[in-house]
């Protein structure tokens, strides 16, 4: 395996570890909503992680980065959340898993 595979493997990891992040709002993960945005590793080893919100108003970026801090124990030692805006997130941006997650709770979507 490559470290190029080997890395890609980890950012799988990663992805399924963020599963259990749960926008408080919506009580679906922040990846099927289409929150997670990007991750990549820095120079420096740390782990880069791109999310937004539905909306920048929202005040609850407290309890995400928290929620991720507890997903991410054990699966990668440093961690960076960088907080992105652009493009502006939408409902297109949700997967399949989450629209079947968010008709589960009751949502019209």
């Amino acid at each position: 395996m490559s470290e190029v595979e080997a890395a890609q493997t980890a950012l799988e990891d990663v992805e399924e570890a963020l599963k259990d992040v749960i926008d408080p709002e919506l009580g679906v993960n922040v990846v099927d909503l289409g929150l997670l945005y990007g991750l990549k590793y820095a120079e420096d080893g740390a782990l880069l992680i791109d999310l937004t919100l539905t909306t920048a108003a929202c005040p609850l970026t407290d309890v995400l980065e928290e929620q991720v801090g507890q997903a991410l124990d054990g699966v990668v030692d440093d961690w960076r959340l960088n907080w992105v805006w652009m493009p502006p997130w939408g409902p297109e941006k949700i997967t399949e898993d989450g629209r079947d997650q968010m008709r589960a709770l009751g949502f019209n979507i």
